[in-house]
């Protein structure tokens, strides 16, 4: 039934340019009953409820399959599925009715033939299945005669769809403007303005000014919401003292696990099957002449370092390779040596040396994994009895005076940044923090090593500024760093019109890092420019904002310079030169192909969207909204 959802020729699922249009499924409501029989019509052409509820049942269906939860009807209202439903459906009767107007139409064969093509009704042969054909439609509550005619409308939509968009491709000259807008490379230079280029340090501000800093920016400094909550928790560390474990279980433990603890000496090696032996003796020639590194050769292969790697191997592992790979000292290469796959040259990339952990070196740490364990088994065992604790309400006091659990306090924020070890530190327990209530009763929850937690809501303080006293330092790290940038930006202007004003010749572009040294010592200090050259607009330069690329990619003219404030950094940014796109090339080719046929599908969309409208107004449109309201009721 699925497959006939998602592969089926026209008649469940059919394509109108990008929209899905639903007419039947496999689950839910497959009939509606009470009030009207149709929520609306074009023209002569109904939209029954049943199509309706078929559809809107399906679509809710596939969104819970791709959740992994169900999703209700509530939650399909508030992404606006029923009226997307609601809107296909409208559309699809339009052409129905269209069609129908001018008398457009298929055949018995090509319903034939669209239907013993449908994947759904193939049986296990690949071939149509009359038995599967009769229970689908079965299960739909159809029969063969309705089931033929809609997807003889469908067919004839899908005809009309054709005729209308058919030819509709973009315009030669916007698909060359296009794609050599995205190929089009760029030569910049930039230079960064620091605090260094202003003309004196920013001064420290007057208490006043702090304080009105404080006062105008207070959602800078006002400590969020925090939950004051109680908890008491246990986890198997807290138990791992009470744990008597025996040195016989260690024992089993440290056999059971003991190519953890015994390991050959290994080697991390790769290799390189060539077709003949005399191309695997040529290669290794060249890589004992020191013509070629290993990886040309790999290159040459059409395969790259990873796909030769056969990883950690021990001498046995290697087979007739292993003496050759472990007689080296160091990294090599060694062979050809003949396998099963053929003639082959072995990297050897790295030696690991052997692991021999004793039982009695290993028994401290068997010890605290297996207490570990134990403690966790423990607890499970207890967790009956802590529960009937909380259900015959008792206090978190009242359960940690009885059990073994730990009773606790934390202001609890989303922002706050918990120390390793700490109960905030367990997804389990910020995710219970943020939906609790003050009229929640404690419950327990599970935390992801084994342990166990309840918690109780104290109060809620709402969010509130910080006082100025409290945190004046941090005020004034905060209005420094604003006046700098409002400094930086206004230097950088005064830099922009300077660099326009003189800019530097094309024929002397300083290279990355220079400095063009002034005339004399009355002329400001030149700007510091780092060309980067053949820049793409989907680039980037190391360690800048890509806001630089794309302000670059902005600028009109080559000579011109622009000021660029990328969040705390204040660039000045030069259009060197422009290199218009040659779409000649493989690359070129490929980008255009893929724009014109991207615009020609968004111009078949726009098309065929302009006459569905049309069709609309020129039949009419009725919406019956209460039987939508019925149905969207009774799927609830």
């Amino acid at each position: 039934m699925k497959n006939l959802r998602t592969h089926g020729k026209s008649t469940i699922v059919w394509l109108l340019m990008g929209m899905l249009v639903l007419g039947l499924g496999g689950f839910g409501v497959t009939s509606f009953s009470g009030g009207s029989s149709e929520i609306g019509s074009v023209g002569g052409t109904k939209v029954t409820a049943n199509d309706y509820a078929r559809a809107l049942t399906n679509q809710i269906q596939a969104y819970s399959q791709q959740a992994g939860q169900q999703v209700t009807m509530a939650q399909a209202q508030a992404i606006g599925l029923p009226q997307s439903i609601q809107a296909q459906l409208f559309t699809a009767a339009a052409l129905g009715e269209q069609a129908r107007r001018i008398g457009v139409s298929v055949g018995d064969q090509r319903v034939v033939r669209s239907i013993s093509q449908a994947d759904g009704f193939k049986g296990p042969n690949g071939s149509f299945d009359r038995a599967a054909y009769g229970a689908v439609l079965r299960n739909q509550g159809l029969s063969e005669g309705e089931f033929e005619e809609q997807v003889r409308q469908d067919e004839a939509r899908l005809l009309l769809q054709r005729a209308v968009i058919g030819g509709v491709t973009a315009p030669q000259p916007l698909v060359e403007q296009t794609a050599g807008w995205l190929l089009e490379r760029r030569d910049i230079s930039w230079h960064e303005l620091t605090e260094e280029e202003l003309a004196a340090p920013v001064e420290d501000p007057d208490e006043a000014t702090l304080k009105s800093w404080h006062e105008a920016n207070a959602a800078r400094f006002t400590a969020p919401e925090t939950r004051k909550i109680t908890y008491v928790w246990l986890t198997p560390e807290m138990l791992q003292d009470e744990v008597d474990l025996d040195e016989a279980a260690l024992r089993d433990s440290y056999e059971q696990r003991i190519d953890e603890f015994q390991q050959p000496e290994r080697r991390i090696t790769g290799r390189l099957i060539f077709p003949s032996l005399e191309e695997a003796e040529a290669a290794k020639a060249r890589l004992d002449s020191g013509e070629v590194p290993f990886e040309t050769i790999i290159a040459e292969r059409g395969l790259s370092v990873d796909e030769i790697d056969l990883g950690e191997m021990t001498q046995d592992d290697l087979g007739a390779a292993g003496e050759s790979v472990f007689a080296l000292d160091g990294p090599g290469v060694v062979g050809p040596i003949q396998t099963d796959l053929g003639p082959a040259l072995f990297s050897m990339n790295a030696i690991l040396d052997p692991i021999d952990i004793s039982f009695e070196q290993a028994q401290a740490d068997l010890r605290g994994e297996a207490a570990l364990d134990r403690a966790a088994r423990m607890i499970d065992d207890r967790l009956d009895e802590y529960e009937d604790l909380l259900a015959g309400g008792a206090t978190l006091e009242d359960v940690a005076a009885e059990t073994p659990m730990e009773l606790a306090q934390i202001d609890w924020s989303d922002d706050m940044n918990p120390d390793h070890g700490s109960i905030a530190a367990y997804p389990a327990f910020r995710e219970q923090a943020v939906e609790v209530t003050e009229n929640d009763f404690p419950t327990l929850e599970r935390l992801n090593d084994g342990g166990i937690f309840a918690m109780r809501l104290d109060e809620v303080v709402a969010p509130t500024l910080i006082a100025f006293d409290e945190i004046r330092d941090e005020v004034a790290e905060d209005w420094r760093a604003e006046e700098q940038h409002r400094q930086l930006l206004a230097r950088a202007e005064e830099r922009r019109v300077e660099a326009a004003a003189d800019p530097v010749p094309e024929t002397d572009q300083p290279e990355d890092g220079d400095t063009a040294a002034a005339d004399d010592n009355s002329a400001p200090v030149a700007l510091t420019w780092t060309q980067d050259t053949d820049l793409t607009r989907d680039g980037w330069i190391d360690g800048l904002p890509m806001d630089v690329l794309t302000q670059a990619f902005a600028i009109d003219e080559p000579g011109s310079v622009e000021v660029v404030d990328a969040g705390n950094r204040v660039f000045l940014v030069r259009l060197d030169a422009v290199h218009a796109a040659d779409l000649g090339t493989e690359d070129g080719v490929r980008v255009s192909s893929a724009v014109q046929q991207r615009l020609g599908q968004s111009l078949q969309t726009d098309i065929f969207d302009y006459y569905a409208r049309a069709a609309q107004r020129q039949a009419g449109i009725e919406v019956n909204q209460s039987a939508i309201n019925a149905i969207n009721a009774q799927i609830q």
